[in-house]
Formats: structure tokens, sequence, C-alpha cells
């Protein structure tokens, strides 16, 4: 739900971090490994293409640019969480700048930051023939807005780099000042206002958050002021606004532990108040609740998720009441308190969303609330400065589905829908469980279409993550969509490593027992196909970061299941980079992924999975990597010495025996792009390139002829011929 609240990973590093050294890979290494790359692609018996081979995929790249373009627009007025709402007025993004307008009178929009102001701004000619247009590169990441909307202050961020810019803007006062930018701030991570001239932020240095500061703007000339500094290496420090807007949380989480302190808004001095000392293994969040404090707290059976309650004046854990127990098998994956009742997302046993709604003046009264079945995702809506603090706005969603606005009063107990749903009866969820090797059951969610017995031939887009205690993603997805109504099957397999089903899911595929990840993914993909749902010449694996782990290595161990793969930003050589210890959040690592200079069993477990280190010469399936070669969480080195190897293991392979007739050399293609991004791209024009590309390259290698257009259709009809 809201970004301030949600688990452990929200509040650090939320994917793998490497040193900031490697963020560029030298010229030389990388042009030797693009050389050997071709050299290989030349050696080899398949087709002659130039540049990796990517020219094959050209014409179906135009195809999907048009139908991928078609269903964005299609949904492209589907409700989402960006608007932000000030005392008098609403905020909002379009094109180069933000707007605002007023909340009581219609009118033209009034203009408030424009992008091309800024240092850096470029201007882009699509042809000399054309008309020549003025454009940002910068999009804004996130705004916030003073309480009584003097100051806002925003993130921008540009497709080349990751890094954010803070702008403070001072806004128009009585129509005759123009806004102007009275602030800069570089590397900001998080910032909230905590009064009209008071704005905490936290700035980023080699991908480490350490330290919170403070910007006056009361003050002449305008000061910067150290709040606090975190003095631990493993630990990631970020500002929130508690729900109610009346604390100010600094929170300072590693993976395994937490320590917050609070800001009282409504006290002169905003001085931070320690609320429980750091003590290993124990993970806290914090809401606010008049003059108490709601915490949610890995206090319960198990060491997972429970909530508590304590006074704001006496908040250490002595004091720690507890408010809610989820029973054995339900788990609490966020938390929003919302006006005497502490609302919370839960997961059932049989891996189903719900509400639960808590009384917090009625302890130990509250009532469930279920969720159409579909749900894969909810967002919640932040409440404006002048708005109804006690309703919860929320969008609910599934990687096919597109978000629907829901608004919940947990004092009358009504759910309420703000938008009429699209019709959902063509695509149904199944969920299930897969029986791993040791026994343990793996939670397996597939979207399609038409029941499981007509699915054997139906093509397969499986998705796996299983690492930092992250769910997988499934929000709602226009790629994925397209690929249901062209009649695909989407599985989402949570393997242990992620949070899918508590810390205790995480803590099972951690270190020494990654390799546990890896037998989860295996038994769901059999699973899949035992339960008649396609096979693996009709599978594609697709993963993203760390979970290119799991993948990688089931790639070696049985290749056999899948035709193709797709790896966005992948961590593949696990262990030469926590071998670094010179690297500044390899330290932080060590919590997830072991340490094998110190211990010989994390040295020997990394070395046994660990995908670069396990290649051998053999039928992998086709691979298509996309990596950028500014990713300061990824060395780029490592993917292109992985894709080296995988080419020269596919080579050795094919060249040392005959090949079975209709037996085609699988393509092992990397795509190296600009910039710093890790993962998809910034901008939506990049976005689709690569999307446009991952859809062409799958439906090549699993042989697949898209489906014609409606019109192609009915012309194909009325003339047979």
């Amino acid at each position: 739900m809201s970004g301030r609240m949600t688990i452990l990973a929200k509040f650090v590093s939320p994917a793998r971090f490497v040193a900031s050294r490697l963020r560029k890979c030298s010229d030389i290494e990388w042009k030797r490994c693009i050389i050997a790359l071709v050299q290989s692609r030349q050696k080899s018996n398949t087709d002659d293409h130039r540049f990796l081979g990517f020219d094959k995929y050209r014409d179906l790249e135009e195809y999907f640019k048009r139908r991928l373009k078609a269903t964005y627009h299609r949904f492209s007025g589907s409700p989402d969480c960006s608007l932000v709402y000030g005392c008098d007025h609403v905020y909002l993004i379009e094109n180069d700048a933000i707007y605002r307008r007023n909340r009581r009178q219609a009118g033209v929009p009034e203009q408030v930051l424009d992008l091309t102001q800024f240092d850096g701004w470029e201007e882009k000619t699509k042809s000399r023939r054309r008309k020549r247009r003025q454009s940002s590169p910068w999009s804004v990441q996130r705004v916030r807005v003073s309480p009584l909307e003097s100051h806002l202050a925003a993130t921008l961020t540009t497709a080349e780099q990751e890094e954010q810019r803070c702008v403070v803007v001072r806004l128009r006062e009585k129509n005759t000042v123009p806004p102007k930018i009275i602030h800069t701030l570089d590397n900001v991570f998080s910032f909230e206002w905590a009064s009209e001239d008071a704005l905490f932020f936290t700035s980023v240095e080699d991908l480490r958050s350490t330290e919170v500061h403070r910007l006056d703007l009361s003050s002449n000339p305008n000061t910067i002021t150290s709040v606090y500094k975190a003095t631990c290496p493993d630990v990631f420090v970020e500002v929130a606004l508690s729900r109610d807007r009346q604390i100010l949380t600094i929170n300072c989480s590693s993976r395994t532990s937490a320590e917050v302190f609070v800001v009282v808004l409504a006290a002169s001095n905003l001085e931070p108040l320690l609320v429980q000392t750091r003590q290993p293994n124990l993970l806290y969040h914090v809401e606010h609740w008049r003059n108490w404090l709601i915490i949610l707290a890995n206090t319960g059976p198990g060491l997972e998720y429970q909530v508590v309650r304590t006074p704001l004046s006496n908040c250490s854990t002595a004091s720690w009441d507890p408010v809610f127990t989820p029973t054995p098998g339900t788990v609490i994956t966020d938390m929003d308190v919302v006006g005497d009742h502490c609302v919370l997302v839960t997961k059932t046993p049989a891996n189903e969303l719900e509400l639960v709604v808590v009384s917090l003046t009625q302890p130990g009264q509250g009532y469930s609330l279920q969720l159409p079945s579909w749900v894969c995702a909810i967002e919640t809506r932040h409440p404006g400065f002048a708005e109804n603090h006690r309703v919860l706005e929320f969008l609910i969603s599934s990687p096919v589905h597109p978000p629907v606005l829901y608004a919940l009063d947990p004092e009358e107990g009504r759910l309420l829908s703000g938008a009429a749903q699209e019709t959902h009866r063509s695509f149904i969820v199944t969920r299930s469980e897969a029986r791993s090797q040791d026994g343990t059951l793996v939670p397996v969610t597939l979207l399609h279409s038409g029941p499981l017995e007509s699915l054997k031939k139906a093509p397969l887009l499986v998705h796996v993550y299983g690492a930092y205690g992250r769910d997988l993603t499934m929000q709602f997805s226009p790629e994925r969509r397209l690929l249901m109504e062209h009649g695909w099957t989407l599985a989402y397999c949570h393997i242990r490593g992620g949070g899918e089903r508590g810390l205790s899911w995480q803590r099972q595929a951690r270190m020494e027992h990654k390799h546990k990840g890896i037998e989860d993914l295996q038994a769901c993909l059999l699973h899949i196909f035992s339960s008649g749902v396609s096979s693996p010449a009709n599978t594609v694996l697709t993963a993203y970061s760390a979970g290119a782990v799991p993948v990688g290595a089931l790639c070696n161990r049985h290749p056999h299941l899948v035709k193709a793969v797709t790896l966005q930003s992948p961590f593949l050589d696990v262990l030469a980079t926590m071998e670094d210890p010179d690297l500044p959040l390899t330290v932080e690592d060590r919590e997830e992924w072991g340490d094998p200079l110190k211990n010989p069993q994390h040295r020997q477990a990394i070395s046994s999975y660990c995908p670069l280190h396990n290649i051998t010469p053999q039928c992998y399936p086709s691979m298509l990597v996309t990596a950028f070669r500014g990713d300061a969480r990824v060395p780029l080195a490592g993917v292109l010495k992985y894709t080296r190897r995988i080419k020269e293991a596919v080579d050795t392979h094919f060249g040392g025996q005959p090949r079975p007739e209709n037996t085609p050399q699988p393509n092992v293609l990397l795509k190296v792009r600009r910039g710093e991004s890790h993962g998809r791209a910034g901008d939506l024009q990049r976005k689709l390139e690569e999307e446009v590309l991952e859809l062409a390259f799958i439906y090549r290698e699993l042989g697949l002829n898209p489906p014609a257009s409606a019109r192609r259709r009915k012309r194909r009809e009325a003339d047979p011929r």
C-alpha cells in the first residue's frame, strides 16, 4: 500500500547494489566482449546477422510496436496515484511540466515548474525536414507540497542517469509573483516537508543513503544542517510522513534489523525521538494515531509481523502492547492507520489478498473484507491536507487487469468502487502449490483464458524473483495484457527468498540455503506442466536483477525445461561480487548471499549455484539479455562475461557433435543500452522499445506467428482465397 509502510524491502536498497566504481565497464573490456560475441556468431552454423543477430526480429518489432502502442493508448485513462493534493490545489504532471489547478474553481491549470529550464535540457529532432521541438530529458519522480502550499519540492531524473535532483519551488503568492526555483539539491533519495519552511531529506552516495539533512527556508541565507547520520555500514536511511501528517519518521533499516526515529511536527524544535534502539533480528515500521504509535513489528510467532501500539511518551519495546496477530499462514504485507482503525493488507494461506480492519479504540474488535479473486496488487493513494483522512482510497489490479479505484470507510465497513469495472470474465486467476524437493509447498499463480485442460499447447511466460524478501511485481502491465489477448498463459512462481509467505519465506533461502529457491523454481515448472498447461517447448522464463540467479542456475542444471529466457539487468556473477570487500554495498548484501571470504560454507554454496561459474557445454535455451552500461547495481562486466561464456558453451556443444534434425542452435543476444538505469528504461519510448524487442524475441524463438488484426481477419473471411 503506502510507500512509507511497506515491508523492509521498501526501506533498503530494493535490488542488487554494487560499487559505483564499477558503474562503467572499461571500453577495452566492453569492446573485447562484443568482438568475442560477434566472432563466436560468425563461427557458428547459424545465420550470420549484423550486431548480435537482432536483424531477424525487425519485422516482428514493427508489428508489436503498433500493437503495444495501441494497447497503452487503450488503457491510458486508467486511474493512478500520481495526483498530489494540497489544501487548495491539485498538482499533476503533464509532458515537461508540473501544473496545478484550484480544487474549487474551474479554469486553466497553472504551470508551477517547467522542466526545460534546467541545465542539460536538449533539443531533439525527428528529422531535418520536420518541425523542431524543444524537449527536456528530465522526468518527475516524486512531488511533495508544504502544508500551506508556500513551497513545492520535486525529484527529477533522466533516462541516462539514476541519481535524482531535487528542486524546491516557491509557489505563486496572490497571483503576483510567478513560481520560482529557490534551491536545487543533488542525489536526493527521499524528502518530506516537516513544516512550511523545513524540508527533511536523505541523499545518496555510492548507492547508500546514510544521512538525514534539514533545509531551512526561513533563514537568510537558507541553511542545510545534518539531523542524523547512520554509523552501521549496512544501514539504509529514508524519511517519511505518517498518514495523518503528525509525525515524520526517520527509518534506518538493514536487511535484518531496524531503528526508527520520530519527529513530532507540532513541536517547535523538530528534534528526532528514538523509538527503539537497534536489536538483532528486530524489524519494525511506525505509524501514528492520536498520542500513540502504531507499530508493525516482527515480534509475532515465528518472528513474523504483528501490530502493536505504544504511548508516544514511552515507546520502547517494554511498552509495546499487541493489537493484532494474524492467524498461522496469514501474512501482513502492509499497514495504514485510517481514522480510529488500523487497515492491513494480508495474504491468506491460499495466496489471496484481503483487507483486515482492526479497531484502535476497542482492541480485539475488527473484521475482514474480501477483494475480487483476480486481485494481485494493491496501491494506496495518500490523502491531501484538506481531504478526509478517515477514508482509504486504493487501487487494485493484476498483470492483466487494469487498476480499479476503491474507497474504504473503515468506520462503516463500506467498500465502494469509484469507477466502472472492466469485464474480467475472459481472464482467470488460478492459484495452486508446487511441492519442492524438501516437501515445501510453493505458491504458483496462473493467469489464463479458458480451462486449464485446454492450455496444453498454449505459450507460457513464467516470472520469478526470490530474493531480499520482495514479492514478485504483479501490477498491471499493458505488455502482459497484450500477451493474454494473444492466447498466452502467464505464470508467477513465488519461490523462497521472496516475501510472499512472510519473513520466514525469505529466511529459508538466504546465504547457504539459496539453492532452495532454485529447487522451488524447478518444482513450479514441473507442477505447471503436469497440470496440463503448456510444455517446455512453448515456455519462456523471464527475470529481473537478482531474479536472474535462480533462472541462470536452472538453465545450467535443467536447460531442457524452457525454450527461451529473457533477463533484464541480470545479477549473474554472485561469487566475484561477494568476494570484493571494497564494494560499499557488499557488506549489506552478505545478509542475503553470505560471505565467501570468511565462511567456507557460504563460498561452497555460492560456487554451487552461481550462474556465471557453472556454465558447461550444452544446449542452452535461447537468451535475450538486456543491460545498461552505467548500471551501478549490477556490474556490466559480469553480464558481458556471462553472455560470452554462454555463447561459447553453445558453440562448443554444437561444434563437437552432429546436430539433430529440426534442432536449431539457440540464439544468445545481448542488448547494452546507454544510461545508469537498473531494469526497465525510465521514459516510455525506451520502455516500449525494450518491450517490443522482448515480444519479437519470444515469438520468434517459440516459432509463433502473431495473430492477424481484426481487419485482416475480416478480409480473409470475406475472400477465402
